[in-house]
């Protein structure tokens, strides 16, 4: 539009100086010629002519992008929980031999998890399950697997009683090595100021959760949400329109296209070798019929970052684990283009980590009156 009004502009000068010019050659008086002079044209300018923008798929309102903080209502966030809950995150000291920390099994440096089909706990023990990434994580609607922790604050009271991963004795002994801790009492003071006790069990998971709000990773994926066309390629929109296609969209939806509902594993037919499964996955936490084998469906933010996949950590690669979904919960055997397709879309749900708010605290030092390492 500019380089068309710019046309104009010139045209409209150029006519008005030959207008001048002709003006100052006329004789004066020559009352005959002005009568014969015809009126000059009326100079239009071009109409202007504007790119059409790409046309955008109207299935994109199945999605969102993501919030800075994943906030909860029932959980509020000041930089003081933060502070308090990164150094809490990396503390090995709330475990029983002092070794094991959140970060063991959910590495912040590698997208939140730890690469293995279950994770390694105390006394080197293997738990039953793949540890999911707890990046984007806060904003699901459960937490693990089964959602048997209501939200991050109520999953961070899970590990460190656990005899396999954790394995502290009780509240109490956990409550006993924070206060044994110098260092601690004045954060846990000034990220709960109304708190007459302030160190307790509860408010240690509190302030891991507003930490754990705070691990977003915003994609060029949500660039595109935003309005920004040029932000995934071609073969990446291809992708996202192959994935919309095979009905992937019908479970991995939302703001973390994924985590918000509860889907059987094997609803076209039965997942491999489900008869035999002992996982029964959410009939744990119910006790209904209906919930046998059902998991919660799991984000694909950073998908291409966090194998193994599924929640026994059966299948290492991507390729694979898009072939199986749409076999087993969509019915279709997909070509080798529309998995080679719909990869390079979810290659661009990889979003950035930020590396300050992830680094590793310094953390506070014990004192002659820490509870020494158990071994047993």
């Amino acid at each position: 539009m500019f380089r068309n009004n710019m046309f104009a502009a010139l045209l409209l000068g150029a006519a008005g100086s030959f207008l001048l010019l002709g003006c100052a050659e006329q004789p004066a008086g020559d009352s005959s010629t002005e009568a014969a002079a015809e009126p000059a044209p009326e100079i239009v300018a071009p109409p202007a002519i504007e790119s059409a923008a790409p046309a955008r798929d109207p299935r994109l309102a199945l999605f969102s992008p993501l919030p800075e903080l994943m906030e909860s209502p029932a959980h509020s966030i000041t930089l003081a929980k933060v502070n308090l809950g990164r150094k809490l995150y990396y503390d090995t000291r709330l475990s029983k031999n002092h070794d094991v920390s959140c970060n063991t099994c959910h590495l912040l440096d590698k997208f939140g998890v730890d690469g293995l089909p279950t994770s390694v706990g105390h006394k080197d023990q293997v738990g039953s399950r793949n540890a999911p990434t707890v990046y984007n994580a806060a904003g699901h609607l459960a937490q693990f697997w089964d959602g048997r922790a209501v939200d991050v604050e109520d999953q961070a009271k899970g590990p460190p009683l656990n005899p396999i991963e954790m394995a502290m004795a009780d509240e109490a002994q956990v409550e006993a090595v924070l206060g044994s801790i110098p260092g601690y009492e004045p954060m846990f003071m000034a990220a709960f100021p109304e708190d007459e006790a302030p160190i307790s069990f509860n408010n240690m998971a509190s302030a891991i959760g507003a930490f754990e709000r705070g691990l977003t990773t915003p994609s060029r994926f949500d660039d595109y949400l935003a309005g920004d066309d040029e932000a995934l390629s071609e073969a990446e929109i291809n992708g996202l329109a192959a994935f919309l296609d095979v009905g992937c969209v019908s479970c991995h939806s939302g703001t973390y296209v994924g985590g918000a509902i509860y889907q059987k594993l094997g609803i076209a037919k039965p997942w491999l070798a489900q008869t035999e499964a002992t996982d029964l996955g959410r009939f744990d936490v119910t006790g209904e019929e209906s919930d046998k084998q059902f998991f919660k469906v799991p984000s694909l933010r950073n998908i291409s970052h966090t194998a193994p996949y599924f929640h026994d950590g059966s299948v290492a690669s991507l390729n694979e684990a898009v072939r199986l979904m749409a076999e087993y919960q969509l019915g279709i055997e997909l070509t080798n283009e529309q998995v080679i397709s719909i990869i390079a879309f979810l290659n661009a749900l990889d979003g950035e980590v930020d590396a300050a708010y992830v680094a590793m605290p310094e953390l506070p030092e014990s004192s002659e009156t820490t509870p020494a390492p158990d071994p047993t």
